[in-house]
């Protein structure tokens, strides 16, 4: 018979960070970004259903039947914990669980640039927000940066989560997590209550609506470090998503608002790793008096540029880091084009022709044009002398690899 702690072992056990659980098809997790079946039947209604509800408690059965959707966490002894979603889907029960590991590493451990994220996790106050699609590690990277502040600082912090993923033991801070429909109702909710609770630093765990949206920059403005998160694929987005929640005729004062608070943006994504395995690659902007005066006169279309040229103050853009992880040989150029806002960019960050080949190899094959096997002697010259070698076609110029700045 089917078990749901045998078939979480096991995902745990691959290095697999999901598992689904859906009726038609057996057991599926997802290994390195790529989804795989395991060796098991195809799923009944029946299974799925006496599988998902064997986990839950009386009042969950009761909120999941009543809303159709259930979020919460399950710690699996000497496995993981887990966070968990059961749905609904074509009538019948489907449930998704996401690995969380037990252990929360640190940044050089997870591949980010430690410098930034520990100059961020010492702020005294402000925002910073960390995002990325689905999947993409915010809750991880926002873990190492609460964990770096509950070992140094003697502290209050709050969390808001649903549900709650890692859990932070009371180090040097106090930490207090709360989990929504278990200890609060809502984001906006904990936030407008955490600030008559005496916190030193916030985390909310996503900025889903305008209320979680103006408390999180309230709780900024009225000197608390707040962490939270959006799905956002690009630090510009980001800015643009949280002003452009509001109506027009408060967008003018947000602006003003945000740009008071922010201190940093991390837009993260976890790429292919070579050979194996997924690396992170981020995109930094820094709250600097330039930035917080595009932010508050509307010119977020200039952030990019200030990005590419802000390496000084710890800022890079996105293609700047693909291409960094390229030339470490984490990832492959292909990944690294796909994945470039600027594909054209990557080639000559890559030295690769517009083609896509590089440089070299580029001269080499131009050398092989129709016309010239022609003379399998090589080339005569014009005074009918002896056949001159074929010389390569010149490429263009590209940087050396010592002018291009090294990722963090």
């Amino acid at each position: 018979m089917l078990d749901v702690t045998e078939m979480l072992r096991e995902c745990v056990a691959r290095g697999a960070s999901d598992l689904h659980l859906a009726v038609g098809r057996p057991p599926v997790i997802r290994l390195h970004g790529t989804l795989m079946n395991l060796e098991q039947p195809a799923l009944s209604s029946a299974d799925t259903r006496r599988m998902l509800y064997g986990i839950l408690t009386d009042i969950q059965k009761q909120k999941f039947e009543e809303h159709k959707d259930l979020d919460f966490s399950l710690s699996v002894t000497n496995v993981a914990r887990f966070r968990v979603n059961v749905h609904f889907q074509r009538g019948t029960v489907a449930g998704s669980f996401r690995v969380i590991a037990q252990e929360i590493l640190g940044f050089e451990e997870l591949g980010l640039p430690p410098k930034i994220l520990t100059m961020l996790a010492r702020r005294p106050n402000g925002l910073t927000l960390v995002t990325g699609p689905t999947g993409s590690g915010k809750s991880t990277t926002l873990a190492a940066m609460i964990d770096l502040i509950n070992r140094e600082r003697p502290c209050h912090i709050i969390t808001a989560e649903d549900p709650i993923e890692y859990i932070h033991p009371h180090k040097m801070a106090l930490v207090e997590q709360r989990e929504m429909g278990e200890d609060c109702f809502s984001f906006s909710n904990a936030l407008k209550y955490a600030l008559r609770q005496d916190p030193d630093v916030i985390l909310v765990g996503e900025m889903r609506d305008l209320e979680t949206i103006s408390a999180a920059i309230t709780a900024a403005e009225t000197g608390h470090l707040v962490f939270s998160t959006l799905h956002t694929v690009d630090v510009i987005q980001t800015v643009d998503r949280v002003i452009d929640v509001f109506p027009p005729h408060q967008q003018e004062q947000i602006r003003i608002m945000l740009a008071g608070v922010t201190e940093g943006i991390l837009a993260q994504r976890l790429l292919p790793r070579m050979p194996t395995g997924r690396v992170v690659a981020l995109e930094i902007l820094i709250g600097t008096d330039a930035v917080r005066n595009m932010i508050r006169e509307g010119k977020t279309h200039q952030i990019l540029g200030f990005l590419e040229a802000g390496a000084k103050f710890g800022m890079q853009t996105m293609d700047k880091s693909i291409a960094g992880l390229c030339r470490a040989g984490l990832v492959s150029k292909d990944v690294a084009l796909m994945n470039a806002r600027k594909p054209e960019e990557m080639r000559r960050l890559l030295g690769m022709s517009a083609s896509g080949q590089s440089a070299e190899t580029f001269q080499r094959r131009s050398t092989m044009g129709v016309a010239q096997p022609k003379f399998p002697d090589g080339i005569p010259t014009a005074g009918g002398g002896a056949p001159a070698k074929p010389q390569g076609i010149p490429g263009p110029a590209y940087p050396s690899q010592s002018s291009i700045r090294k990722p963090f």
